[in-house]
C-alpha cells in the first residue's frame, strides 16, 4: 500500500474546531494538506460564536509543522460562507478538498419541535453544506479536480426518536450527493458521505463514557481519507465507528409489472404486493446510469428490472 498524500492540496472543513471536523483537519495537515479550520464556534444548540476553539486547532496544526488559517464564519451566512472561500483563494490559490462537517442538534419529540428547532437543524446542515460546495464548485470544475465529502447520519438513513429535523436534512444530504456526482463527473469532482458514530458534543449525553472511549472521532477519520484521496470513490456512503466501517446503499425490489389502462387497479397492485415487495432480488440502482434510466420501461414492457 502507499501512503495516502494530500501534498500541494488545499482542504477546507467546516465545524473543525472540535470532535470529528478537528481530527479531519488534523489528519488532512499530517498528510501533506494546506487546511480552512472552519467553525463558528457556537454552542451545541446553534447560539453564540468564538473564534477560539478554530484558533487552536491551527495552533495544533502549526505545532505539527503544517499550514492552516482559521476561519469563523457560519455556514448559513452566505457572506461568511463567500469569505471562507476567497481565504483560502486568496491564500494558496486552489481549493482541492471540502469536507462539510458543521452541525447543531435540537432534538425534540415532533409534537414538541418548532418551526424555529426545525428550520435551524435544516439550515445548519442541509443549506450550511449547500453553501459552501456552491461556493466551491466552479473553482473545482476549472482545476478539473475535486473532492467532497458530506456527514449523513443514521438518523437520516434509518430514523431516530426526536430527531425528525436533523434526520430530514441528513438524508437530504444523501439526494445531494446523488446528484453532485453525476453532475461533477465529467470534471473530475468525486462526492460522497460519511454516516460517523461517534464521541462528540452532538452525541456525550445519549452514551456511557465505556461506550463514549470506543467510538473515538478519530476512529472516523481514516475512512473519511479514503474519500478525498485521488482515488476516492465517488456517490459512496461510507458508515464508521468504533475502527469499523460499512458501505450503506439505498436499494429497490425487482418489482412487478401490475399493468395499464383499465388492468391497472388499486386492487391489482394489492395481489401483485407480495412480488412488489420482495427482497431476496433487491438492486442498488444508479440513477444517473443506464440501467436505472431504463428499469421503468423495462417493467412496463413486463420484463425484469
Amino acid at each position: 500500500m502507499s501512503d495516502i498524500r494530500f501534498d500541494g492540496q488545499v482542504a477546507i472543513v467546516t465545524g473543525a474546531g472540535g470532535g470529528l471536523g478537528r481530527c479531519h483537519a488534523l489528519e488532512l495537515a499530517r498528510r501533506g494538506a494546506k487546511v480552512v479550520v472552519n467553525d463558528l464556534g457556537a454552542s451545541m444548540d446553534g447560539s453564540g460564536g468564538s473564534s477560539e476553539a478554530a484558533n487552536n486547532v491551527v495552533k495544533e496544526i502549526e505545532a505539527l509543522g503544517g499550514e492552516a488559517i482559521a476561519n469563523g464564519s457560519s455556514v448559513t451566512d452566505d457572506a461568511g460562507v463567500k469569505k471562507m472561500i476567497d481565504d483560502a483563494m486568496n491564500k494558496w490559490g486552489r481549493i482541492d478538498i471540502l469536507i462539510a462537517n458543521a452541525g447543531i442538534l435540537r432534538d425534540k419529540s415532533f409534537g414538541k419541535m418548532t418551526m424555529e428547532d426545525i428550520e435551524l437543524v435544516v439550515d445548519v446542515h442541509l443549506m450550511g453544506s449547500f453553501k459552501p460546495i456552491k461556493q466551491v464548485w466552479d473553482i473545482m470544475k476549472e482545476q478539473n479536480y475535486g473532492r467532497i465529502v458530506v456527514t449523513t447520519s443514521s438518523t437520516g438513513l434509518y430514523g431516530n426518536f426526536g430527531q425528525a429535523n436533523y434526520g430530514a436534512a441528513k438524508l437530504g444530504l444523501v439526494g445531494l450527493m446523488n446528484t453532485l456526482k453525476i453532475e461533477g463527473a465529467k470534471n473530475n469532482i468525486k462526492i460522497n458521505a460519511v454516516c460517523p458514530v461517534a464521541a462528540t458534543r452532538m452525541t456525550e449525553g445519549l452514551m456511557s463514557p465505556e461506550v463514549l472511549e470506543q467510538l473515538k472521532p478519530e476512529y472516523v477519520t481514516p475512512g473519511v481519507m479514503n474519500l478525498v484521496k485521488q482515488d476516492a470513490p465517488t456517490g459512496m456512503v461510507l458508515s464508521a465507528g468504533a475502527g469499523a466501517f460499512s458501505m450503506a446503499e439505498i436499494v429497490e425490489t425487482n418489482g412487478a409489472y401490475v399493468g395499464q389502462g383499465d388492468e391497472l387497479t388499486a386492487e391489482a397492485v394489492e395481489a401483485a404486493w407480495d412480488k412488489i415487495t420482495d427482497k431476496s432480488v433487491q438492486t442498488h440502482f444508479n440513477m444517473g446510469g443506464e440501467h436505472g434510466q431504463n428499469i421503468f420501461a423495462r417493467l412496463a414492457e413486463g420484463k425484469p428490472a
